[in-house]
């Protein structure tokens, strides 16, 4: 198993509509691509005050390292960076495997 997860900075310009299109982009790849057995999806709510601008979070979970390999150069991979790259500031990408 492997943790995906993303920390999302979103311009400042961006509306909730497009935040909405694309967290159901991210929860529909668990039935496109093989190998996604889960998608997450949040928007920050701690009160510590230390996210640094990153409001939403998305925590993939791949079956094992051939579904990540699947879906980095998927089809439907394209196609939500398509929708995203537009609205995005800034990303922090990091992926583990559970011990």
């Amino acid at each position: 198993m492997i943790r995906h997860i993303l920390l999302i900075k979103f311009k400042q310009d961006t509306s909730n509509t497009q935040i909405e299109e694309l967290m159901a982009l991210f929860t529909s790849m668990t039935n496109k691509v093989d190998g996604v057995v889960g998608v997450e999806w949040g928007a920050n709510n701690s009160p510590e005050g230390k996210n640094q601008g990153y409001t939403h979070s998305v925590l993939m979970t791949f079956a094992d390292e051939s579904g990540r390999a699947n879906y980095l150069p998927h089809p439907e991979h394209d196609a939500l960076k398509g929708v995203f790259r537009p609205i995005l500031e800034d990303i922090i990408v990091f992926d583990y495997q559970p011990a």
